[in-house]
């Protein structure tokens, strides 16, 4: 890689003539040879479809870009959302050194290499480079700690494109040297004026004459989930394979559409943002007691490769968490399924978590386990941590009689009413209520049991001339 090339300011090469190594491997060599997707890249930032909100007339980062004030950023979208385009236009319009780096192919070393020319570039110039890396996210923290002092000192600016989260993936003091631009998957109308676009442009797909109905074009955009790339892979197939009708052109339908596509890969990353988007999406469906959008997730999470156990575990949880005791089957049906799907494996035992995910999101829900443990926790934190009352310690030797270990415990199974109103909490907690069970489901028998408990502890209390202490 020639840092230090013919300078690229006010004689710089005409758009379409850069070096292969600034311009992508894509569109070096003969451009008829490229992918459609590589042929059809906006040439300019009025091409640019979708990202509005990004690209758009007076929008911060266009203007950085015409002005030529392109700052360090990250570039965060699904695949086919635009980031590698937008970097090729800024290494267009940039009167700086632009290079490209693979995360893919390179090392620290080559990291520090680049790293160095391009402050000797900024030395000899009095311009600084702007780095374009692709899958940043690829980079281990040395490597991306390589970046950090020549970001700070102007050197360099950095654009690096991701599809997984930065917060996740690219480390914090690099992030917060960056601007991070959020880049959306295309809508279907943006991937349709694009399709559009290929079958009517000599760089495109033109010179085969491809006809297809708005309502096909539409039906290709939904099975392209969003990515641009994959649209324009799909027609470039279709212009290639579909034979030419008496009238020349090469007519196309949802047919032959859909043997094209074959199936849109799921975007999934079983670590990353999209993992727990998904695991909580299939939760709140669950607590919302929403059982279509429930197998929605579920199933969508087994197609993306999930490993069906995480999924079970997290059921099992939710069985406790947001159902319990308002139907204590649930956390049955939910320790079943997992062992349904041990014993079946895949594909069979996906049934068997379906039908616990039904299960649970129709049950009724209370959380009022998970309220009451969480009020203890308060206060634990809050010092209440008093000694074991002596009536309710156990007492087996004889030294631990005489201190009045077991002192007037009372036996519940001797009492006619099944209980005692002996106090069983620490004396500063006594009368302190954390189980508040709810009046849906089983927890409604609950509550009324409790009351008649109560009654009978207040009748015991009577009988004997005790009262409570507040």
């Amino acid at each position: 890689m020639d840092l230090f090339g013919p300078d690229r300011g006010a004689d710089r090469p005409p758009p379409g003539s850069e070096s292969p190594a600034t311009r992508g491997a894509g569109q070096a060599g003969n451009p008829e040879l490229a992918p459609l997707a590589d042929r059809m890249r906006p040439e300019g930032l009025d091409e640019i479809v979708g990202q509005n909100d990004l690209m758009g007339p007076g929008r911060p980062l266009r203007e950085t870009i015409e002005r030529d004030q392109v700052h360090s950023m990250i570039l965060w979208g699904p695949p086919g959302s635009g980031k590698t385009t937008l970097a090729r236009l800024v290494a267009r319009l940039t009167r700086a050194q632009f290079l490209q780096f693979s995360a893919v192919l390179s090392g620290i070393k080559e990291i520090k290499e680049v790293m160095r020319a391009a402050e000797q570039y900024r030395r000899a110039t009095g311009r600084r480079t702007i780095l374009f890396v692709d899958e940043i996210h690829r980079f281990n923290r040395a490597q991306q700690d390589a970046f950090l002092p020549y970001v700070e000192s102007g050197a360099l600016a950095l654009i690096g494109a991701t599809t997984e989260n930065p917060s996740f993936e690219v480390n914090a003091a690099l992030l917060s040297r960056c601007t991070v631009y959020t880049l959306r998957a295309l809508s279907e109308g943006d991937l349709v004026t694009i399709l559009k676009r290929a079958l009517a442009s000599a760089r495109g797909v033109a010179s085969r004459r491809v006809a297809a109905a708005d309502k096909d074009l539409l039906y290709l955009a939904s099975l392209s989930g969003g990515d641009a790339r994959r649209a324009l892979n799909i027609l470039e197939l279709l212009a290639t394979a579909t034979p030419p009708a008496p009238d020349g052109t090469r007519p196309i339908d949802q047919t032959s559409i859909a043997r094209a596509a074959q199936r849109a890969p799921l975007l999934y990353d079983k670590a990353g943002e999209e993992h727990f988007n998904l695991i909580s999406a299939l939760h709140k469906s669950l607590r919302n007691s929403d059982a279509d959008a429930a197998l929605y997730w579920l199933v969508r999470m087994l197609e993306s490769g999930e490993d069906p156990l995480y999924i079970a575990r997290r059921m099992v949880r939710f069985a406790s968490e947001d159902v319990g005791n308002a139907d204590p089957q649930a956390l049955a049906v939910a320790l079943r399924a997992r062992d349904a799907y041990d014993f079946l494996g895949m594909p069979e035992g996906a049934l068997a978590l379906a039908q616990a995910a039904a299960y649970l999101a129709l049950a009724p829900k209370s959380n009022a386990l998970y309220v009451a443990c969480g009020r203890i926790r308060e206060d634990l934190k809050a010092g209440l941590t008093d000694p074991v009352p002596h009536a309710i310690r156990n007492a087996p030797t004889p030294l631990m009689k005489d201190l009045g270990y077991g002192r007037d415990y009372q036996y519940a199974h001797d009492l006619e009413e099944g209980t005692t109103d002996m106090e069983c909490l620490p004396e500063r907690l006594r009368g302190r209520r954390y189980y508040e069970p709810k009046p849906f489901g089983y927890e409604k028998t609950l509550q009324e049991r409790i009351k008649e408990i109560e009654g009978l502890k207040a009748r015991l209390r009577e009988r004997r001339g005790v009262k409570r202490s507040p």
